[in-house]
C-alpha cells in the first residue's frame, strides 16, 4: 500500500468513526457502544439513555433556592426562635 492509500482508509475510519458518533448523540442509537462489543440492541427503546434537558435542570434548581430561601426565613424569624426557647424551657421544667 502506499502512503496515499493508507491516509485515505485512516482518514476513511476516522470519518466513519464521527459519523457513529454523531447518529448516538443525535438518534441515541448506541452505535458505538455496539462497535465496542457492548451487548446493547442500537434500536431498543428501554435502554435509551434519558437525558434531563438544561433547561428542566434550571427550573429545577430555580425551585430549590426558592425553598432554600423561604426555609431561611422561617428560621430566622423571630417568632420562631421564641417558639424554640419557648419548647426548650418546657423540657426543662
Amino acid at each position: 500500500m502506499t502512503t496515499l492509500e493508507i491516509t485515505l482508509l485512516v482518514l476513511t475510519m476516522l470519518a466513519a468513526g464521527l459519523f457513529c458518533h454523531y447518529l448516538d448523540a443525535k438518534y441515541n442509537w448506541q452505535l458505538s457502544a455496539w462497535f465496542y462489543g457492548k451487548p446493547v440492541n442500537p434500536f431498543d427503546a428501554r435502554q435509551t439513555v434519558q437525558a434531563t434537558p438544561a433547561a428542566s435542570k434550571d427550573a429545577e434548581i430555580a425551585s430549590l433556592k426558592a425553598r432554600i430561601a423561604t426555609l431561611e426565613a422561617i428560621v430566622t424569624e423571630p417568632a420562631f426562635e421564641l417558639n424554640q426557647q419557648l419548647n426548650q424551657l418546657r423540657k426543662e421544667g
